[in-house]
């Protein structure tokens, strides 16, 4: 069974992850926040109470048997840079822009927040390396599960062979219509691959960032990847969607770290 609950939280694991890896994808359930955040919003940039978010990550971190000071984040820009979390981020210092992170320190522990972009977690058992990546259209376009990839094996000496991917819960292609400026992107960057990842029904063009970041992964090498196959447009009731739901929601978040 890969959702889970307690203490009021739902959320998705991975089964592909060994048992040395905290992981889970939260759900907007067992939160404090108000509409339209409602409930368990970990974003702190959409408007909610500041002091309800900080419950929520409590709450989140709580869950997975996490110091809350242990964690490292950071500040999405739909790019391909990597922060290498050697210790918890000194929560007065701001958050590294970046869309990769990844750590070897049982100590850290990894959060991202996320409203309709793939969330895609990493470890290497033999390396004992997690990553979290942030992947967007732009982020994939730009080829950002490609450069997690490389970065395992720069930093931590990873073998693409024995990288566990698990691709999280977003947006669907059946929710996903792009237009012509990402059509050409992807085509032009993917060329025979881009058949798969654009879908076109009725005149319109849908883009699925599933199989894209899936085929990326095969291409640099990962062989264990896990789909979760969950679209948060499709599921209000567990996920926030920023598309779905028109800019008015929160943010679930994606957490992971080493057991001590």
């Amino acid at each position: 069974m890969s959702f889970h609950e307690q203490n009021g939280l739902r959320y998705y694991r991975f089964e592909k992850f060994s048992s040395a890896v905290r992981q889970a994808v939260f759900t907007r359930r067992g939160g404090v926040s108000h509409a339209p955040w409602q409930s368990l919003n970990l974003g702190g940039s959409v408007g909610d109470d500041p002091a309800h978010v900080v419950e929520n990550r409590i709450r989140v971190f709580h869950a997975m048997g996490c110091d809350p000071a242990s964690i490292h984040d950071v500040w999405l820009v739909h790019g391909t840079d990597i922060v290498y979390a050697d210790e918890p981020r000194p929560l007065e210092q701001p958050s590294v822009r970046a869309d990769i992170i990844f750590t070897d320190n049982p100590r850290v522990t990894l959060f991202m927040r996320f409203g309709d972009c793939v969330p895609i977690l990493f470890h290497d058992p033999q390396k004992k390396a997690i990553g979290i990546a942030h992947a967007g259209w732009m982020g994939t376009v730009r080829g950002v599960v490609k450069a997690a990839v490389e970065g395992m094996q720069a930093r931590y000496g990873c073998k693409p062979e024995n990288i566990v991917a698990g691709i999280g819960p977003s947006i669907g292609v059946d929710h996903y219509e792009v237009g012509e400026e990402v059509i050409s992107q992807f085509q032009e960057k993917f060329r025979q691959d881009a058949d798969q990842m654009l879908q076109v029904r009725n005149g319109s063009t849908y883009l699925n960032l599933w199989a894209a970041n899936a085929i990326q992964l095969k291409n640099a090498g990962v062989e264990q990847i896990e789909i979760s196959g969950v679209c948060t447009a499709c599921h209000l009731d567990d996920w926030f969607s920023h598309r779905a739901e028109k800019g008015k929601t929160g943010r679930f978040g994606a957490l992971m770290a080493l057991q001590p």
